[in-house]
């Protein structure tokens, strides 16, 4: 199966009272680059984020947005000052004894006062979850996400490896018209040259059977294109079989595109045939849009 190199995907968590918003996205590219954009304090979890991204995928550029907001009609956490309510209570049964006065601090009154309640920023402690509990969402989360755009990549995939065997199927119909054509080359170069020569033949000179025959042998020998016909029936068979791996095929698949493209040159430079030559614009043509695709294939 084939995986394209261009795809989405993103999750959307709720934790410790904020929301982490996790998005990527795939492009193509010669290599596995990972691009990963998250928040200053979550620095630390960009590593083993970047391993994560990579047991998804192994070529391309991918860029990762973690985003975290806090969620809305969430109050902000606060502290009960117990040292501050132990000093608020004996203060007053201090007053008390000392000034012989009645009544007692209520629950409400001790509520009311200043410093009983302090935010977690007053006393230098943050009531958000450890950084061990945020590296297991944070995964969770990229996890989601990647799910997503390797569905998408799967699919994308399926459809460039169909179009690419559609082409490979074109090239192997012009290669069989051109298998066919090969032996007929000699032939038809054989005629035109004997008709050729008996219309300049005025008597002046002797056909020499021999020497026509030697310079038939040297086109032929020229003109044979056996050997670049074979190794192109090769690689359409290792190219259709690449296409339904289960691995990253792009490069070996680009690298069977360039020989054959190198094959369908020689044949060009070698047909002294119209008809072959023809068929070699066409393959070079298919070739071509063959070559554009599997610039996204992973």
């Amino acid at each position: 199966m084939s995986f394209s190199m261009t795809g989405y995907g993103q999750s959307a968590l709720h934790f410790g009272g904020y929301k982490v918003e996790i998005e990527v996205k795939s492009v193509n590219h010669r290599y596995c680059e990972v691009v990963i954009r998250l928040p200053r304090e979550w620095t630390r979890f960009e590593d083993p984020l970047r391993r994560t991204v990579q047991r998804f995928v192994k070529r391309g550029r991918i860029d990762v947005f973690i985003n975290k907001e806090a969620e809305e009609n969430t109050a902000p956490p606060v502290l009960l000052n117990h040292k501050a309510v132990n000093t608020y209570m004996e203060a007053a049964r201090e007053v008390s004894e000392r000034h012989g006065l009645n009544g007692e601090l209520t629950v409400r009154d001790l509520l009311s006062l200043p410093g009983v309640f302090l935010t977690p920023e007053e006393v230098g402690t943050n009531q958000d979850p450890e950084p061990e509990e945020w590296g297991r969402v944070l995964e969770e989360g990229l996890v989601k996400a990647m799910e997503g755009l390797v569905a998408m990549r799967t699919s994308e995939g399926s459809f460039l490896a169909r179009d690419v065997e559609q082409r490979l199927n074109r090239l192997e119909k012009l290669h069989g018209e051109m298998v066919q054509l090969a032996p007929s080359v000699v032939e038809e170069y054989r005629n035109k040259l004997r008709q050729r020569l008996a219309e300049l033949n005025d008597g002046s000179f002797a056909f020499d059977e021999h020497k026509f025959g030697m310079e038939i042998a040297i086109f032929a020998d020229r003109c044979n294109i056996d050997e670049e016909l074979i190794r192109l029936h090769s690689h359409f068979e290792q190219c259709k079989g690449l296409l339904r791996a289960d691995e990253p095929v792009g490069r070996k698949l680009d690298f069977l595109i360039q020989e054959m493209n190198r094959e369908v040159n020689t044949i060009g430079s070698k047909a002294n045939h119209l008809t072959l030559v023809n068929r070699v614009v066409e393959m070079k043509a298919e070739l071509e849009k063959i070559r554009e695709q599997l610039a996204n294939i992973e």
